[in-house]
């Protein structure tokens, strides 16, 4: 007879139905579309903004996001990750950017998503959710 694991698949499916419930009904979402994103295979991720009325550069994206998940819209698929791991995806393998677009130039980084991958991986270890 095969070994079973009913019992712990169903308490695995049933976390992640509730963590997609918690997303979609109660979860604070920061969206980022990427136009770049296939040319570049990089995502950016800002962190401060200029500020024409001020004339100085402000915290803003991730520095100041009271959001629970970042969502990366690419080739119109979602990625969406807890902020946390992007925080750490930009600390540990972040390249310094500038995006230049005007009037409101930014800096962040750039990140893969095999970055994303790693940070996640590394901080729910063998643990799928």
């Amino acid at each position: 007879m095969k070994n079973s694991h009913f019992d712990i698949d169903l308490a695995k499916g049933e976390a992640a139905e509730k963590l997609v419930l918690d997303i979609l009904t109660d979860a604070k979402l920061e969206v980022k579309e990427d136009g770049r994103w296939k040319e570049t295979g990089n995502l950016y991720v800002e962190i401060w903004c200029w500020q024409q009325l001020t004339q100085s550069w402000e915290k803003s994206g991730l520095l100041v996001t009271e959001s629970k998940y970042y969502a990366f819209v690419i080739e119109g698929a979602v990625l969406l990750f807890p902020t946390h791991i992007v925080i750490d995806a930009c600390k540990r393998f972040g390249i310094s950017a500038r995006c230049k677009i005007p009037p409101n130039p930014s800096k962040g980084f750039l990140i893969t998503v095999d970055n994303l991958l790693e940070s996640t991986r590394t901080y729910f270890g063998d643990e799928e959710l």
